[in-house]
């Protein structure tokens, strides 16, 4: 994970699932608001070390992507991928609408409350399907703050922090 906020070399897009056929093929699950950037992509990065890979074909299928990657020519091949990241360069990324924000830019952000408390820092970015869940460890212990328009009211990437209200319950 990304340490207090500062920009990653390369965000991750997807992650090697199985292999796909006998020809080489991978599937992979989809971690990115934008499938339809595999279509467009010339070269992938896989795993921590961010191995440069050709990329020779992409389609998307029931909800995954299935990858051709230079030098995977063998469902052998495919299997050695598997669990491997997908990364693009940090330049790459899609632009982002207002009020949109990539992970790296929320994790290490401090939280704090419309009343002046500090609820600690956040740790994780949760993705439940309905909202984004924004995970805040601090002195109370772990937090879930929902990411969501009547919670969060600020994100200040510059200040370094988020501004929440807190709903009845929450903590």
């Amino acid at each position: 994970m990304w340490k207090d906020g500062a920009e990653p070399r390369f965000l991750v897009i997807g992650k090697i699932v199985a292999p796909w056929g006998v020809k080489g093929e991978v599937k992979v699950a989809i971690e990115t608001d934008f499938p339809e950037r595999f279509n467009r992509l010339k070269r992938v990065y896989l795993g921590e070390k961010a191995v440069s890979c050709v990329l020779e074909k992409a389609r998307l299928h029931k909800g995954h992507a299935l990858l051709k990657l230079g030098g995977c020519d063998d469902r052998n091949a495919a299997e050695k991928l598997r669990g491997q990241l997908v990364q693009i360069p940090i330049e790459e990324a899609m632009p982002l609408g207002e009020d949109e924000y990539y992970v790296y830019q929320i994790v290490g952000l401090d939280v704090w409350t419309t009343e002046g408390e500090h609820l600690g820092r956040v740790s994780e970015v949760l993705f439940t399907g309905a909202n984004d869940v924004y995970v805040v460890q601090g002195e109370r212990g772990e937090v879930l703050i929902p990411a969501i328009e009547d919670v969060v009211l600020e994100v200040d990437l510059a200040g370094g922090r988020l501004i929440v209200e807190l709903l009845e319950g929450l903590i």
